[in-house]
């Protein structure tokens, strides 16, 4: 019997690239899967490739894969809801911002490292992979367990891997995935449009 495809496509207000539109944050992984190199590189790779300020490049990941110990250190330092799924994604990834350098603050690190997990995510889409990004874990636990220094913060933790099957979910789970995907309009974002 085949899994039953989700269509999750975004409905926009005006057009944007399929894999932008096609995207979207699952919360079910297959727990058995094991990851696909060669797609797991090209997102790091797009990461790699990300817009950054005088090319400065400060951002770092943590590529932890399940049945590791980093991928176990990661899960320990989830919170709340995140606890209960993250864990079966065949690769969790930290993004970590370099936020001071020399003893000076780098103030574009955070927008900058956003910008290296968007285009993995957009790559990692686009090569089959599911991801799911969050904020919902303890940046000191993380900190501490991978040894990083007062330069580097710890800004989000990315679910990586193969889509699971919705039917073998919990009724919560599947309502969340089945609920409907919304964003504010544009019209309420732009603050100034002249």
């Amino acid at each position: 019997m085949s899994i039953p495809a989700l269509d999750r496509t975004a409905v926009t207000d005006a057009p944007i690239l399929d894999v932008l539109a096609e995207r979207w944050s699952t919360r079910i992984f297959d727990a058995e899967a094991t990851i696909d190199e060669a797609a797991l590189t090209s997102a790091l790779e797009a990461a790699r490739w990300a817009p950054t300020a005088a090319n400065t490049q400060p951002w770092r990941a943590i590529v932890a894969r399940r049945g590791s110990a980093a991928h176990a250190k990661i899960v320990s330092a989830l919170m709340g809801f995140n606890a209960s799924w993250a864990g079966d994604a065949a690769v969790l990834v930290v993004f970590v911002a370099e936020t001071t350098r020399d003893g000076k603050p780098m103030t574009w690190a955070l927008y900058d490292t956003g910008q290296a997990a968007a285009h993995f995510t957009v790559q990692a889409h686009a090569n089959g992979l599911s991801t799911h990004q969050m904020g919902g874990f303890d940046r000191d636990a993380i900190a501490a367990a991978f040894e990083l220094s007062a330069d580097f913060t710890p800004i989000s933790v990315m679910a990586v891997g193969e889509l699971g099957d919705i039917r073998t979910a919990s009724d919560e789970m599947q309502q969340r995935e089945n609920a409907p995907r919304e964003r504010r309009p544009i019209a309420e974002t732009v603050i100034v449009n002249d």
